[in-house]
C-alpha cells in the first residue's frame, strides 16, 4: 500500500436549494449535454443539454400546478429513465414530498409503501401499468395516476406527456412556494436486509448539505454510467444530484444486463456501483483472460506493474490496455458504497489502474457518512468523515470497535409515523448507524461490521462475520457466502459458512469431491485468522441468497 496523505477540501458553490441547483446548471453549463439515453427500437443515442433539461422539469412542475397538485405526497414506480430523473427533480423543486418507489419490491411492499407514506399522487411506467387497477382498489385516497408512457388521458389516468404539454403553455406565475428547507421532502423506504421497511424523512436541507459536502470530498469527473436503482438514495443523491451539481454529463443505463455495452457506448470516465457489481467486473476480466489463454500472464503482469508503480514509473494503463478498452477506455476511478469492498477488489484495480474509492453511508444520512478520496485513498477504509458530521463511537468493544454514531446536517429527520423507532435510534441530534468501527492512525473510518450481525462466542469474544466473509469470498468458485453461528454438540458457539457456489467455475476447474475440495480451500484462505474465527461447519446452497434491490443479502 502507497504513502498517503490528506490535502484540502475541493471547491465547490454552497447551494441552498435544489432549485438554486438547477439555476447554477442552466447559468454555468446551459449548453453542456446534461443527460445521453438511448430511445426507439435501434437504440439511438438521445442528448439533453442543461437548459433543455431545467426546461422540462419546469414545464412538468407548471403542469403539476396547473391541475392543483400542489403540498401532497407524490411516488414513482418506474425503473430507472430520463422521465423518473424529471419526476424527481420537479418534486424536489415544487412544495411537495418525494416518495421513490423500489420497483423490485413484492406487490404487497408496493402497496404498504404507498399506503404508509400517504401518497397521493402515483407516476408510473408502462411495466407497472398491470399494478393500478388493484391499487386504485385497495388505496382509495390516491387521486392521480399519471402513466409515463401515456399518449393520452383515459379518465382515469393522465398522460405524462400531455402534462408536461401543458405545462409549457403556462407561465412561470402559476408556481408560488412557501418554503422551508429544514421539513420533509422526501420519504425513502430502506430496502433493510430484515423486517419491514422503515421510511426515512430528509429534508431538503439534508441533500443539500450532502451535494455540497460530497463534492468538497469526492472528485467527480466530465461522464458517468448511471447503473444503480433511482429510488436508493445512493444513487439519486450521491450518484444523480452530485454529479448535476457537478454539471457531468449522466448516462442512463436501461438495465444491468446492457452494463458492457453501455460502457463501450458512453465510454463513461467514473460510475456509482455497490461491491456485488464490481465483483462481478472482476469476474468477466478474469473469465474473458482465461478464454484468451492470458490469465497467466495476467498474473505475472499485476506484480510487475506493482514494482513499477513502487518505482514512480506508471505503465498501467498501457500493460492493462485491453482491460481498459473492455470497459469503455476513459475509466478514471470507480466508487463504490451500499456494503464492504472486498480489499482483494480494491487492490486487483488499483493494480490495473482504475482505482476503487470506496465511501460508508446510510439511508438516514441522505446517504454519505464518510468517503475516500482520489489521491487519499484506502479501499480498505470508509475514508474521512464528511466535513458536515461530527462523530463518536459508542459500547467500545475490547477490540477497540465501536457503533458509529453521527450528527450533523445529513442526519435525517426521523422515521416517518414511528416516533418509537425513531428515538431508538435518534437521540440529541446523534444518530445510532447500528454499525461498528473505529477510525485508523490517519483518520479514515473502518466500519467493522453490522451490530445485528454481531456474534457473540461461548468465551465471550465477539465476531463481525463480514470480516471472515471477505475471506471465504477468496475461493474462486464462491460466488456468495454469509457467516452464521450455531450451537455443537458440546454446547459451544460454532461458525458456519454458508455458501452459494460459481457451477461453471467448479465446472472448469474440474472440481470432483466439491465439499472436500471447499473445505480445504476455506481453511486455506482461513489460515491468517485467529483459531476462534474459524470456520467449524459449510453448508452449500443450491440457489442464491435472497438480495435487496442494492444487492445486499438478506440475512
Amino acid at each position: 500500500m502507497r504513502k498517503l496523505k490528506n490535502y484540502p477540501l475541493n471547491d465547490t458553490v454552497k447551494i441552498d436549494s435544489i432549485a438554486h441547483m438547477i439555476d447554477l446548471c442552466v447559468k454555468d453549463a446551459g449548453d453542456k449535454t446534461a443527460f445521453m439515453y438511448k430511445t426507439g427500437r435501434n437504440d439511438s443515442v438521445h442528448t439533453v443539454t442543461y437548459k433543455e433539461f431545467a426546461d422540462d422539469v419546469l414545464a412538468l412542475e407548471k403542469g403539476m400546478a396547473k391541475m392543483g397538485i400542489k403540498k401532497t405526497h407524490i411516488s414513482i414506480l418506474s425503473e430507472n429513465s430520463y422521465k423518473w430523473i424529471n419526476v424527481f427533480i420537479s418534486v424536489l423543486k415544487s412544495d411537495s414530498v418525494f416518495i421513490p418507489i423500489d420497483k423490485e419490491l413484492p406487490f404487497e411492499d408496493v402497496l404498504y409503501v404507498a399506503s404508509h407514506s400517504d401518497c397521493r399522487v402515483l407516476f408510473f411506467s408502462a411495466k407497472y401499468k398491470k399494478y393500478i387497477p388493484e391499487i386504485m382498489e385497495k388505496i382509495p385516497e390516491i387521486e392521480y395516476y399519471i402513466g409515463l408512457d401515456e399518449e393520452e388521458d383515459d379518465g382515469k389516468i393522465l398522460s405524462y406527456k400531455k402534462l408536461v404539454s401543458i405545462g409549457r403553455e403556462e407561465s412561470d406565475d402559476i408556481l408560488s412556494y412557501d418554503k422551508d428547507y429544514m421539513k420533509m421532502k422526501m420519504i425513502v423506504y430502506t430496502s433493510g436486509t430484515t423486517g419491514l421497511a422503515k421510511g426515512v424523512m430528509l429534508s431538503e436541507h439534508n441533500l443539500t448539505s450532502m451535494i455540497y459536502n460530497g463534492l468538497r470530498v469526492a472528485t467527480v469527473y466530465s461522464k458517468c454510467l448511471s447503473v444503480l436503482p433511482y429510488h436508493h438514495t445512493y444513487e439519486a443523491v450521491a450518484g444523480i444530484l452530485v454529479s448535476m451539481h457537478n454539471h457531468s454529463c449522466i448516462c442512463i443505463n436501461e438495465n444491468m444486463k446492457a452494463v458492457v455495452k453501455n460502457l463501450n457506448l458512453y465510454k463513461p470516465d467514473y460510475m456509482f456501483v455497490v461491491p456485488a457489481i464490481l465483483e462481478l467486473f472482476h469476474k468477466r476480466i478474469w473469465a474473458n483472460a482465461k478464454e484468451g489463454k492470458k490469465d497467466k500472464l495476467l498474473k505475472i503482469m499485476i506484480p510487475v506493474s506493482n514494482f513499477l508503480l513502487s518505482l514512480g514509473i506508471d505503465v498501467r494503463k498501457k500493460l492493462f490496455s485491453s482491460i481498459h478498452n473492455a470497459l469503455g477506455g476513459n475509466f478514471k476511478s470507480i466508487m463504490t458504497g451500499g456494503a464492504p469492498v472486498n480489499p482483494d477488489l480494491g487492490d486487483f484495480f488499483y493494480s490495473i489502474g482504475i482505482p476503487v474509492v470506496n465511501g460508508y453511508g446510510i439511508t438516514e444520512c441522505s446517504p454519505l457518512i464518510s468517503g475516500n478520496r482520489e489521491r487519499f485513498n484506502d479501499w480498505r477504509t470508509g475514508g474521512m468523515v464528511v466535513p458536515c458530521l461530527d462523530i463518536k463511537f459508542d459500547d467500545i468493544q475490547a477490540s477497540g470497535d465501536g457503533e458509529i454514531v453521527v450528527k450533523g446536517d445529513t442526519v435525517m429527520l426521523g422515521y416517518y409515523k414511528d416516533e418509537e423507532k425513531t428515538k431508538e435510534v435518534l437521540k440529541d441530534g446523534w444518530f445510532s448507524t447500528g454499525d461498528y468501527g473505529r477510525m485508523s492512525d490517519l483518520g479514515q473510518l473502518i466500519i467493522t461490521g453490522r451490530k445485528k450481525n454481531l456474534i457473540v462466542l461461548t468465551n465471550g469474544k465477539n465476531i463481525f462475520p463480514e470480516e471472515i466473509e471477505n475471506y471465504v469470498l477468496k475461493v474462486p468458485y464462491v460466488a456468495e457466502a454469509i457467516v452464521k453461528s450455531a450451537k455443537d454438540k458440546n454446547g459451544e458457539t460454532a461458525l458456519i459458512a454458508e455458501v452459494f457456489l460459481n457451477a461453471d467455475e467448479v465446472k472448469k476447474l474440474g472440481i470432483e469431491n466439491v465439499e472436500k475440495k471447499l473445505r480445504e480451500d476455506i481453511t486455506s484462505v482461513c489460515e491468517p485468522l485467529p483459531k476462534y474465527k474459524k470456520i467449524a461447519q459449510i453448508e452449500i446452497r443450491d440457489t442464491e441468497f435472497e438480495k435487496t434491490s442494492t444487492r445486499k443479502i438478506k440475512r
